[in-house]
């Protein structure tokens, strides 16, 4: 399989955006190492980002990646700052990341 027809069919970018989210913070909160975890969230930013760049262009990586970051802050502010348990803030921003990544990436 070429590399052109995998970046457009067989991986959605919304898979290295929910595993960079839950699988991160799973894995951060799992082994106490907040940097492993960040690693993880880093990598599969990277990952979505290289699909986006490549099946949408410079622009839309540019908004996909901030709508990323923007639920990495946003689980936090709602697990510290509004008190939700920590795994309903990152499943509800992971999802809706997730979602986001597919409607203008993958569909």
């Amino acid at each position: 399989m070429s590399t052109t027809s995998l970046t457009r069919s067989s991986l959605p970018s919304a898979l290295p955006v929910a595993v960079g989210l839950a699988a991160g913070f799973a894995i951060a909160q799992g082994t106490g190492v907040r940097a492993l975890g960040g690693a993880v969230f880093l990598a599969g930013g990277v990952a979505a980002g290289w699909l986006w760049r490549r099946r949408r262009g410079w622009a839309v990586t540019a908004g996909l990646a901030a709508v990323y970051l923007v639920a990495f802050v946003l689980a936090h502010v709602l697990a510290i700052g509004v008190g939700w348990p920590a795994w309903l803030a990152v499943g509800t921003v992971t999802v809706v990341a997730a979602g986001i990544a597919y409607g203008v990436a993958d569909r």
